[in-house]
């Protein structure tokens, strides 16, 4: 496939105008020739983006990851691929290893064929702190476990990416220091304080999620975790979905940890795609209503989103005044850099894969490909 006169994001964070070539499913160097038969795409006044990759998310268009459902599983993938992510790496929920056990081996035992790959697991719970769970399940809170975790990641065949823990409850550290080598480790769910936050990262965090919810803010005199990744480097999560944060933060989060350190992700639950109305989210009730997912029996308590990582991009450029190279690079190569998965991923430089969308200036998805092959064309 031959993608002609688009305004492309190249590996230098910009927009050139040129052609992109992909055969063999990956995108070539230079621009050669087209082949006999080969598919040519006129892209003129459209932008080419490379296929996102959500590191953060829970379900979609009625279904949950921690469903532990085949179908389903498919489900989530094909709405993701329709949507522009073309790789994911969707989050558990804080259950027990006998629960996990059985999502670890629907997700090894899936042979996605036509939706976004799945490319990893995010263990968000249940190594949390039992006063910040959010709308995870409190039942189900334990203290890390180094165990647990290596057996979970064995019996996924190494498909755990991230793992997400409180750092201030007890063997949180011992964890870190354990395990900081085998899988990115992020601080999530959390009441900690400037101090442990720094010992954690010093002991091999490297990451934060959903950054500013669930955990405590900045002050003058505690400057809290946020302060700390700051200061050591660490990659920080941020839900653009126009709920989570407010406009400016996320300004501030760009401008202050640099388009190269955040991650945009959409924490979405399985009424992405779908009307308001009644759903759930880790066994416990949600009442979507507009972009707001929240508790039922808790209104005041978030329950993740009701969008998807494209349209969070979207916001936050149209509405959050980001600008689209920041964007576009926060919701791309730095998911796929933070997994370790970006020689294949969340790029348009030769030898990725062959994952396009193509968007007009108002970032309205045109056509979706993934591979060379359109997935979807408007």
């Amino acid at each position: 496939m031959i993608i002609k006169n688009a305004k492309v994001y190249t590996p230098e964070h910009r927009f050139v105008r040129q052609d992109l070539v992909i055969r063999g499913g990956r995108i070539v160097p230079g621009a050669p020739a087209p082949e006999p038969g080969e598919e040519v795409l006129d892209a003129e006044g459209l932008y080419a983006l490379p296929g996102l990759v959500d590191i953060h998310f829970h379900g979609a268009v009625g279904h949950d990851f921690c469903d532990a459902d085949p179908d389903g599983l498919q489900a989530i993938a094909d709405f993701e691929a329709s949507k522009g992510v073309l790789a994911i790496c969707p989050a558990t929920m804080t259950f027990s290893e006998e629960i996990l056990n059985g999502i670890v081996d629907v997700a090894r035992a899936h042979k996605n064929e036509r939706g976004a790959d799945l490319v990893g697991i995010n263990m968000e719970g249940p190594f949390i702190s039992p006063r910040k769970v959010g709308a995870q399940n409190p039942k189900y809170v334990t203290p890390a476990n180094v165990g647990m975790f290596r057996r979970l990641q064995e019996r996924s065949g190494g498909l755990f990416k991230l793992v997400d823990l409180a750092p201030e409850e007890p063997g949180a550290l011992d964890f870190v220091r354990a395990c900081g080598g085998e899988v990115r480790i992020s601080i999530a769910h959390t009441c900690t304080d400037y101090a442990t936050a720094k010992a954690a990262f010093a002991a091999g965090a490297r990451h934060m999620t959903h950054l500013y919810n669930a955990m405590p803010g900045i002050t003058h005199r505690e400057p809290g975790p946020i302060i700390a990744a700051l200061e050591d480097g660490a990659t920080v999560e941020l839900i653009t979905d126009g709920v989570h944060i407010h406009p400016a933060m996320v300004r501030f989060t760009f401008r202050v940890f640099g388009d190269d350190h955040v991650v945009l992700i959409a924490d979405s639950m399985e009424a992405a795609g779908l009307p308001d109305g009644q759903y759930s989210l880790g066994g416990q009730a949600v009442t979507v209503r507009g972009p707001r997912a929240t508790l039922t029996e808790h209104p005041d308590t978030i329950a993740g989103s009701a969008t998807c990582l494209y349209d969070c991009m979207r916001t936050a450029v149209r509405e959050m005044g980001v600008p689209l190279e920041s964007a576009v690079r926060a919701a791309s190569e730095n998911p796929a850099r933070c997994i370790g998965i970006d020689q294949d991923y969340g790029s348009l430089a030769a030898g990725r894969f062959g994952n396009v969308v193509l968007a007009d200036s108002e970032l309205n998805i045109r056509t979706v490909i993934k591979k060379g092959a359109v997935l979807n064309r408007e």
